[in-house]
């Protein structure tokens, strides 16, 4: 198959969804890597590293679409890439359709074929595409958290851990998955008073365990997480629905409790946002105020730190990438592969329940899409 790597054209993004180490195991395994000329610049890869690999680069984005039988990038097509989807094309990236009903519908006008990265589930459930993202994600956000504080980006002038003489930061996290445990873990790393909400209880007793009580972990209840969110000083919200959009676990109500230049850290807004009335960000333009709230809402970030998110997630993808090429989507769905509950969009219908279910589209399977 040929496969392509086209420029990221979302605002701010540098990532790139093959690096080139990952070009040459493709190239190896008997396919065609062609990459849009300086498509990887933004996260420190050249052209000439594409080619030592052993991939052709093509001049513009256009070429990319049309001579590639799959292609693979980083997230979901913008507006002005809609016109360059077409039938039988397989366009493997992050998709987040359930917040994204406009690029749902191109999918579908279009007959591509959509497998989302976050929506690949192995059978004990784990999720290995969104994985890596969502850690740096997670990492990312204490980081960002830190510095949002600062006087200088008008925030309350406060450290995240504090020195002796001085208070810590109290670091709220929502949801206790891959995204708020590395939260959790960066911000106590930095001395702040950390304390997880979930509403699995093993999942709280694994985070206590391996933090040795420095993170405490509490049952997330309404009651609960408004008491701790009017004390918060940063709330780190990363509620997941695999596939479906995301929970607004923290109410308006909630929100206009918390503190003067408080900052709410809303990471599960690729998914639509885990916070009422949460409106998306960039990172040319990441926050805005909510009455006393600093609202931080990027939906692309990983995307700061291109280089490492690069190199992350195509460790993860390339494997599925040559497995796909190898055997082709039909296969993947009889054998009840891993990438079968990725098929998100196939030869026009929704193939993901949740999808379908936060859309109000037909959910037709992917065994009986494939037989249409």
């Amino acid at each position: 198959m040929i496969i392509g790597v086209p420029r990221e054209v979302k605002s701010g993004e540098q990532r790139i969804g093959l690096t080139p180490d990952k070009v040459d195991s493709v190239v190896k395994a008997g396919h065609k890597v062609i990459v849009e000329s300086s498509a990887g610049l933004g996260a420190g890869f050249k052209d000439e590293d594409y080619t030592a690999a052993g991939a052709g680069i093509v001049p513009n984005h256009a070429d990319v679409y049309e001579q590639a039988d799959i292609v693979v990038k980083v997230k979901e097509p913008q507006p002005e890439e809609f016109e360059l989807l077409r039938e039988g094309l397989i366009l493997y990236c992050y998709l987040h359709l359930a917040a994204e009903p406009a690029v749902t519908e191109a999918l579908i006008k279009t007959k591509t074929i959509g497998i989302a990265y976050e929506t690949v589930q192995e059978k004990d459930g784990s999720l290995p595409l969104l994985y890596p993202m969502s850690e740096i994600a997670g990492k990312l956000a204490a980081q960002v958290a830190a510095r949002l504080l600062q006087s200088d980006y008008d925030g309350s002038g406060r450290l995240l851990g504090g020195v002796p003489g001085t208070e810590a930061c109290r670091f709220i996290v929502v949801g206790g998955g891959t995204v708020g445990f590395n939260a959790a873990l960066i911000a106590t790393g930095l001395g702040a008073r950390v304390t997880v909400f979930d509403r699995n209880l093993e999942r709280l007793r694994y985070i206590e365990h391996i933090s040795r009580g420095s993170i405490k972990g509490l049952f997330s209840t309404p009651g609960a997480l408004s008491q701790f969110l009017a004390r918060a000083d940063v709330v780190v919200s990363s509620v997941l629905i695999p596939g479906a959009k995301a929970p607004k676990v923290v109410t308006r109500e909630m929100l206009a409790g918390m503190k003067e230049k408080s900052i709410m850290i809303d990471v599960a807004i690729d998914q639509g946002g885990s916070v009422e009335g949460v409106k998306p960000t960039t990172l040319a333009k990441p926050t805005y105020r909510d009455g006393k709230v600093t609202m931080y809402a990027v939906t692309n970030i990983p995307g700061m730190v291109a280089n490492t998110s690069s190199v992350s997630l195509s460790n993860t993808t390339y494997n599925y990438l040559i497995k796909l090429a190898q055997v082709g989507v039909d296969s993947i769905v009889r054998e009840g592969h891993p990438l079968a509950l990725g098929l998100n969009t196939y030869n026009g219908h929704v193939t993901h329940p949740a999808v379908a279910g936060a859309l109000n589209h037909e959910y037709v399977p992917p065994i009986k899409a494939i037989a249409s």
